[in-house]
């Protein structure tokens, strides 16, 4: 061996890291598994709140949505502060916020008050999920280290939006839906104690300054557009949904002009001139789409027409998440050796298979086929969100970590809000446009029904007979069929999102490393 060949093996030997990183990447999965867990766990937690809140439809959506929607509107001006700040330190400070205000938000009294707290949740929720992913990009500088830390962490967030579930139906099988908030104090702490020991800071060496207006313009940005969606999805195009969609698109023109012509952008527009990062934030937008547009109708399905406890409903759904966590795990040393633009879109056939089976199973004998699709849908994502987002960090520079981490983030949450709000509002809109409400049935009943799933469910249980099992029958099956028609729509998003990966993503193994 030559002296320049021993050289370049130490100095390969020196940028890898021992113990203590791989203990920091465990400190850092935490806040990623609990923010994932948190997009999904009120799915099943959702018809307890139902019954004992009794939101609208509206506020249903909202109750979920409004956590999301907030932390895709905050993740670029959080991930930008980390990196002047300090991405550490961010990553506390969101930790003590979360863990406090999901302690009130277990004891929320009003359906109001409770998505006021999910709001909340969403701003300490953007100061986490940045940080983490950053985080690992400054501590596994080798590269073949760090695609595999990227892959346990996508993993785990990926898992996390299944385990949702699990976790929800565990917890409501013995305590009260508040219970799906308290979880994420336990979990903290030891982030709190742990990271000033094993993580180290990490910040851009050459900080800017604090952009104020583009910290509003983004902002403005994103919640217009993200609410017209979920107005237009429950209630249909209309004025309001127009204006906000113009005030979104003028706030976006001005963030971007703003960027583009500052000295120190808080965000590097450049970065989306490069076609395998844009392909790869599509790829995990719509994949996010389909895997949380899935939940929200699935978690109902099963416990409100198959009629699973929260708890068997979630167990139904751990083989989905055992195939999301080995998916991502075996396509790493796949994806060193085949070309993104072959992985992912063959990962994701397997997504629209599941979805095709959803639009298949219909009545209480479906259990066995909703797993199975689960299984299909949790492969496909769980592959493709690994390489997508671990090449979305190799093509950005270093110090543009943070900001490039939040884009991802964003792509996720926006993601998730579109999951809930598109799929979910067009379930919605046509769960009641195929709701035949029986003959006799009470004014207010028929109201109730005509607003949820669950509100139907309650209102034929205490009408009972004859004519409450008319009801019940009836709305299973206005549901069932609205069911079919967005397992189709679902299905065709995640072939988008395997078009568009053929087209863009990197023709390599990886992205080639972006310097700063």
């Amino acid at each position: 061996m030559s002296l320049t060949q021993e050289i370049t093996l130490a100095e390969a030997d020196a940028k890898r890291v021992g113990w203590r990183g791989w203990a920091a990447l465990a400190v850092l999965m935490l806040p990623a598994l609990l923010v994932s867990v948190d997009n999904t766990v009120l799915s099943f937690a959702l018809p307890a709140i139902a019954l004992d809140l009794g939101p609208t439809s509206t506020q249903q959506l909202w109750i979920i949505d409004a956590y999301p929607l907030v932390l895709a509107g905050l993740l670029v001006t959080m991930g930008t502060l980390g990196d002047l700040f300090g991405r550490r330190r961010m990553l506390l400070i969101g930790a003590t916020g979360f863990a406090a205000v999901s302690a009130l938000a277990a004891f929320a009294p009003t359906a109001t008050l409770l998505i006021a707290a999910r709001a909340l949740l969403g701003v300490f929720g953007a100061m986490l999920m940045p940080a983490t992913l950053s985080l690992l990009r400054s501590i596994f500088v080798d590269r073949d280290q760090r695609r595999f830390a990227i892959a346990i962490w996508a993993s785990m967030f990926s898992a996390g939006s299944a385990l949702g579930p699990v976790v929800g139906g565990l917890l409501l099988e013995s305590f009260a839906w508040g219970s799906v908030f308290l979880m994420s104090v336990p979990v903290l702490i030891p982030l709190l104690i742990l990271a000033p020991i094993l993580v180290p800071e990490s910040r851009n060496p050459v900080p800017g300054r604090v952009d104020a207006i583009s910290i509003v313009l983004s902002m403005a940005t994103m919640v217009p557009i993200v609410y017209a969606i979920k107005e237009a999805a429950v209630e249909g195009f209309s004025g309001l949904v127009a204006g906000l969609v113009v005030a979104g698109i003028v706030a976006g023109a001005l963030f971007v002009h703003r960027q583009l012509h500052a000295e120190a952008p808080m965000l590097d527009m450049r970065l989306f001139r490069r076609r395998t990062f844009s392909g790869a934030l599509v790829v995990n937008l719509l994949s996010v789409v389909g895997l949380v547009g899935f939940l929200y109708f699935v978690a109902q399905h099963l416990q409100l027409v198959v009629g699973l406890t929260p708890i068997q409903a979630g167990f139904a759904l751990v083989p989905g998440l055992a195939g999301m966590i080995v998916a991502g795990l075996v396509v790493v040393p796949i994806a060193k050796r085949v070309s993104a633009r072959v992985v992912v879109p063959s990962a994701l056939v397997f997504s629209v298979a599941g979805y095709l089976m959803v639009a298949a199973a219909t009545g209480p004998q479906s259990l066995g086929l909703l797993a199975v699709a689960f299984v299909a849908l949790g492969v496909g994502i769980g592959a493709a969100e690994t390489v997508s987002n671990e090449l979305i960090l190799a093509s950005a520079p270093p110090s543009k970590a943070g900001a490039a981490s939040a884009v991802s983030e964003t792509a996720y949450e926006l993601g998730a809000v579109l999951g809930t709000t598109v799929l979910g509002g067009i379930l919605t809109a046509l769960y009641r446009a195929n709701l035949d409400v029986p003959l006799g049935v009470p004014a207010q009943a028929a109201d109730a029904a005509r607003e949820t799933l669950a509100g139907a469910v309650h209102a034929a249980d205490e009408l009972g007979g004859t004519l409450g099992a008319a009801l019940a029958d009836a709305a299973t099956h206005a549901f069932e069929a609205g069911v079919g028609v967005t397992a189709f729509i679902g299905a065709a998003l995640v072939v988008v999102a395997a078009v568009v990966a053929a087209m863009t993503l990197s023709r390599g193994s990886s992205a080639k490393p972006q310097a700063d």
